[in-house]
Order: C-alpha cells, then structure tokens, then sequence
C-alpha cells in the first residue's frame, strides 16, 4: 500500500460571484522513501497541491472534492485537533523562506526544544541535547553556538538548514518541500538539495519536492509529476521524462534550460503564459501555447494514456498511439522506396 495515495483531488477558491477551481482531478501516490518531484511554472498548481495534503490552504480555498490518505488513513475528513497528530509529526513541510517558519523573537533552541516538546514528554535537557545533534546530523558548524542564536544572526543557507533540523526532530515519514532553495545564493543550492536527498535516504523518509527547476529535480527525484494550470499532464521516472519527455509542455520546460541554447544565443521559452484561474481555456489547458493543438484539443480534455513507462495527457501522443496495432506495428502508410 501506498504511503501517500491522492485520488481525483479538486481543489476551488470559493468567489461571492463564482467558484475558481485551481486543482483539477489530480491522483497520484507517494511509496515510503521514495522521492518525487512536481515540476511547473509559477500558477501550475504545484504549492496549492502541497498545501493541500497538509491542510494549509489559505481561505477561500478548499478541497471541493477527491481523497488524501496517509499510511491508509483519510486526511480530508480530520478534525484540527486530529491533524496535530499528522502534520509535523507524520507529515511535515519546508517552505520557500525560512523565516515564514522561523520566529525571529526566540532563539534557534527555544523553537526547536519548543517543536520536541509540544509532541514528546521528554524534559528541557534531553530536548536541547537532542536538537544540537540535529543541528550537526545537517551539517551546520559550532551546533551548540547555534542553538542559542536568533534567526537573523544566522545566513539563508543557515535558516534553512535548522528548519531542516526541526523537521527531522519529530521523525516525519514525509518531507513536503516547497521551492526549499529559491531564496538561496546558487552556490548554497546544490548543497542544502544534497542534504535533503541524504537525510531522506538516512531516515527512511518520503520527500515531495515542488520546484520548477528541471535540473534540480534531475539531481533528487525518482519519479516526476509535470503541472500545468491546476492539472497534472505528464508523470513517470526521472531519467525517462527528462530523456523523452512526451508531452508538448515538458518539452518546453526542458528545452527552457540555459544547457539547452548554445553559448551567445538566445533562450529557448515557451511562448504565452500560464492561464489565470478566472480565464481558464476549454479542452486542453494548454492548447493556446502548443505547437501540436488541434480542434480536438481545444474542444476537449485530454486523458492519461501510458507512452513507454511515462503516463501523458495528450491528444497527439493518443493518436500517435492508436496508429500502431496491438502487436506493436505501425499502422500508418509506409512510403515505397
């Protein structure tokens, strides 16, 4: 059984005049330990869907319909009181800016001894003990100075990495982490996402990584969700999307890489921009970007169908598809030498 399982997630913005829905039938699942990454640019959907498994959606914003289980248990149907017991010690999340988690009137100490105690009857001594060994299990220098710093004598990567320490406090099984290096100077990002691989792999640990960063994910995740206006569009293993990507919009998020354009020459970008939530298009989202978009695709929406080992909603990779029979021959015309 899955550890995380999402089935047919709808998520709407409840509007005096009309409801905009920003999630729409999303379903996937989450294996112990495993690591997966949701890819999109910013209004795909990506930290409204993470919100969403912790019961964190801002109002008016609600789960409209669909199911959220963890370890089998239903998520949607829980008390406030009931999700004390989930979320931070079960389930836990990493914003973009650690100082959104961080309270800057309280040391380091205080806050991480304040998170063990709130959910262990352990005493002051063996909290403090144990969170200056997490503070060094991520790799921060001189852990006990730094238990009794504040959040703003401390660098972004530094902040960072004791949220990542005050996670691992309470043993979650998974990792939620939002953006978790944007606010950081490029040099630091390959470390902090270096440590976070490694202390899921030490621990046991799930981790959904939200980004929008394909070389980041190439570098974490097992298996990738692609978003795209509130909609999942593509999933599969790493390795195989960014290889062969399948559907029209992962190919332009891989080709909008800087490694993708030759030195002096332009970026390659996706032309339009992503819909907003009160003018979303019929049929496909994506159509009025796409290269590939047919009537068929601005009429209706598209279904998953599997291409090689990958999961894609797209109607010209259905048709191509449907071209070949069951024994896996090409049914379209061949030309004569």
């Amino acid at each position: 059984m899955s550890l995380l399982s999402v089935n047919h997630l709808n998520v709407v913005f409840r509007q005096r005049h009309q409801d905009l829905q920003a999630l729409f039938d999303v379903s996937f699942s989450v294996s112990r330990g495993e690591r997966l990454a949701i890819v999109g640019e910013s209004g795909a959907g990506k930290s409204i869907l993470g919100y969403s498994l912790v019961n964190l959606l801002s109002k008016p914003g609600v789960i409209d319909s669909g199911s959220v289980k963890f370890d089998g248990r239903e998520l949607t149907t829980l008390t406030a009181r009931q999700w004390q017991e989930i979320r931070g010690k079960k389930i836990a999340m990493i914003f973009q800016d650690p100082m959104i988690t961080l309270n800057p009137v309280l040391s380091v100490g205080d806050q991480m001894v304040e998170a063990i105690r709130s959910h262990t009857r352990i005493n002051y001594n063996d909290a403090k003990k144990l969170a200056i060994e997490k503070l060094a299990h991520v790799r921060i220098s001189s852990p006990a100075q730094r238990f009794e710093q504040y959040p703003h004598e401390l660098s972004g990567g530094m902040r960072q990495r004791v949220i990542i320490a005050i996670v691992l406090l309470l043993r979650p099984e998974i990792i939620i982490a939002d953006e978790p290096t944007t606010a950081l100077d490029v040099t630091i990002q390959a470390g902090i996402l270096q440590l976070l691989k490694q202390v899921c792999e030490d621990n046991g640990v799930a981790l959904i990584l939200i980004t929008h960063d394909f070389g980041v994910v190439s570098r974490i995740a097992e298996r990738t969700i692609v978003m795209y206006a509130g909609r999942i569009v593509e999933q599969g293993p790493t390795l195989e999307i960014i290889n062969d990507p399948q559907h029209p919009y992962t190919q332009g998020l891989l080709n909008a890489l800087p490694q993708m354009a030759l030195p002096g020459q332009r970026l390659n970008q996706i032309q339009g921009n992503m819909p907003a939530l009160n003018n979303h298009p019929s049929g496909c989202a994506f159509h009025p970007r796409c290269p590939y978009a047919t009537d068929k695709c601005r009429e209706n929406t598209p279904g998953f169908v599997f291409s090689g080992v990958s999961t894609v909603a797209c109607f010209a990779i259905e048709d191509m598809l449907a071209e070949f029979d069951p024994e896996g021959g090409w049914q379209g015309e061949v030309e004569d030498e």
